[in-house]
């Protein structure tokens, strides 16, 4: 600043108004500080509780990613006994007591499906053959899962408590030969994995049996308590209460916690894993509420702290217009100011990249824990949606030519194809599940035609020449239609893709019962390449977007839950042929000979 000639006169002036002045500039600077105060109190009080909701969300997310990793690895080891005990390997081996490749082929197969261990039990719960060859020679005579899985009829399932304190989680299935028990093949699922997996420094995870006895736990100290008993007589880990020692008090404060560990406060959630009544609980601290809410009210603090400077910067003006030293004070005010600007810009962008991190981790959670079903959605739908995509432009046509009559049939079969929509979606939803619950008895001849009815647009659009073969007599079988008829589906889909090359495409489909009710189907294509690979899950020789690979896996799941098998080989004079073989019921007379 430049003083003209009358400065000495402006001087004397703003001395005497001095007194006034000053009272005047301490309480703005009084009022500003209030202000600063209740700003950040509310700010605090306001960021606390939304940090909390989005820490709980997250929290949420985490509970059914864990639910969801438990369901597939016991869902993953469920068929593997069903499998071994049909193994001609192991049968010929508890008939001959020759048991010299069998811990071998256990050990392999152990390999292949990620199992913690495979033994196989003679009838007298003598461990014959083990991948764990510790184990050998063993007895498991009295044990639940031997004895159980002699009286039953299927796969069991245990939960047996070790001296360790841990558990030991088992499936295990009598082997039989000629229909006589011969022994026991038992599958040790690796739960304990988890774990070590979810052990973190600000969370503790337990699951829960039906009747609330803890079974898994981060803490092996709460391993056969039920969750109340862990929470009274043992303190937290260490790893939590480290983090709680910043956060706990603050938060008994401000918060209503859902849980106490070690007397300290935590936020609790529960979740229920789809298998026998199994409860997943987790106790997550708040030190990243804490965090986030710090990091915001920094900020705030910085900029009332900038206020606080400009005012301070008035203040030091004036005193430096009466002293002399305006100049000297003003360039350390400029750059006092200038630091601060370069900290407000560097949390700022801090802040924000947090922001960006959380939100991509955010999402990556949601894509892996929804990948997989709309997978299978997008595949199941097409065939209904590309049927719906003809009647509408058949409908379309007739209402232009004044036909409403013709018309209404279309929509009716439009709105029969999204009832079928329904119970696809309804269907996938309740795939993974097993048991037979949903299974009747229907006539194959009538799921061969639903499926002719659904693939009908499809077929006339390719100028395909369909063959029919179907006995006069019922072929029953015990089964779910919707799923059946997707499996035909996927077959007729498959068949219309391999023909698109041929001059005169044709689909043969011959219907056949015997001792099993048998489905096969032969195209003019251009074959298999890969027999082996063809049933692999997103295995497809298809061009990007026309297909995943998900059709004849998911069918050769179904026709396996059906308890049949899905097959398929090259015919000798060129294309390829598909099987589907379902047990019959037994009430019905085979019908060999098959009627045009």
């Amino acid at each position: 600043m430049v003083l003209k000639p009358d400065t000495s006169d402006a001087l004397q002036e703003s001395q005497r108004k001095d007194p006034k002045s000053t009272w005047v500039v301490r309480a703005i600077v009084l009022s500003l500080v209030a202000l600063a105060v209740g700003i950040i109190w509310v700010t605090n009080l306001f960021l606390t509780e939304r940090f909390t909701e989005s820490t709980r969300n997250r929290a949420q997310l985490r509970i059914a990613l864990y639910s969801s990793a438990i369901s597939s690895e016991l869902q993953r080891n469920q068929v593997v006994p069903l499998l071994l005990s049909r193994d001609p390997v192991m049968i010929s081996a508890l008939n001959s007591n020759d048991y010299t490749a069998t811990s071998q082929r256990l050990i392999s197969f152990t390999e292949e499906i990620g199992a913690a261990s495979l033994m196989l039990l003679d009838e007298d719960g003598r461990a014959v053959a083990a991948s764990d060859r510790s184990k050998l020679g063993t007895s498991h005579r009295t044990q639940r899962y031997f004895v159980d899985s002699l009286r039953a009829n299927g796969t069991v399932f245990h939960t047996t408590p070790l001296e360790t304190g841990a558990y030991l989680f088992t499936y295990s299935r009598r082997i039989e030969s000629e229909k006589q028990g011969i022994g026991v093949i038992v599958v040790e699922v690796d739960l304990r994995q988890f774990e070590a997996r979810w052990r973190g420094a600000s969370e503790a995870v337990l699951v829960a049996d039906s009747e609330g006895e803890i079974i898994i736990s981060t803490d092996p100290r709460w391993r056969g308590r039920t969750v109340a008993d862990a929470l009274t007589r043992h303190s937290s880990p260490s790893a939590i209460a480290k983090a709680l020692e910043v956060t706990g008090d603050y938060f008994q404060r401000n918060t209503l916690p859902d849980a106490y560990l070690g007397g300290e406060a935590m936020m609790r959630l529960d979740g229920k894993i789809p298998f026998r009544g199994w409860r997943l609980t987790s106790f997550s601290t708040y030190a990243s509420v804490r965090e986030r809410v710090n990091g915001v009210l920094a900020i705030e603090i910085m900029a009332f702290a900038i206020l606080l400077a400009l005012a301070f910067y008035v203040l030091s003006r004036r005193a430096q217009m009466q002293a002399g030293f305006f100049r000297r004070e003003s360039e350390q005010l400029r750059d006092l100011n200038a630091r601060l600007s370069r900290e407000i810009s560097e949390r700022k962008k801090m802040q924000k990249n947090l922001e960006v991190a959380e939100q991509s981790l955010a999402q990556s959670q949601k894509l892996a824990a929804l990948g997989e079903m709309s997978a299978a959605v997008s595949h199941e739908l097409n065939q209904p949606l590309a049927a719906m995509k003809t009647y509408l432009a058949g409908a379309k046509l007739l209402m232009q030519r004044k036909r409403p009559e013709e018309a209404q049939s279309s929509f009716q079969r439009i709105d029969d194809l999204i009832e079928r929509m329904g119970a696809i979606t309804k269907q996938l939803k309740s795939y993974a599940r097993k048991g037979g619950d949903a299974f009747e008895p229907i006539d194959l001849r009538d799921a061969v035609s639903g499926a002719l009815s659904m693939m009908e647009p499809q077929l006339k659009d390719g100028h395909v020449q369909v063959i029919t073969s179907l006995p006069k007599e019922p072929v029953m079988v015990l089964a779910d239609r919707v799923r059946l008829e997707q499996v035909i589906i996927n077959l007729f889909r498959n068949a219309l893709d391999a023909t698109k090359a041929a001059k005169q495409p044709q689909v043969e489909l011959l219907l056949s019962s015997g001792e099993t009710a048998t489905l096969t189907m032969r195209d003019n294509g251009e074959g298999i390449n890969n027999l082996e690979e063809l049933f692999e899950p997103f295995y497809t020789t298809k061009q990007p977007g026309e297909g995943v690979g998900l059709g004849l896996a998911i069918s050769s799941g179904i026709v396996a839950d059906l308890g049949g098998r899905l097959t398929a080989r090259n015919a000798p004079d060129g294309g390829a042929v598909f099987e589907v073989q379902l047990p019959r019921l037994p009430d019905q007379e085979p019908q060999v000979e098959a009627a045009e």
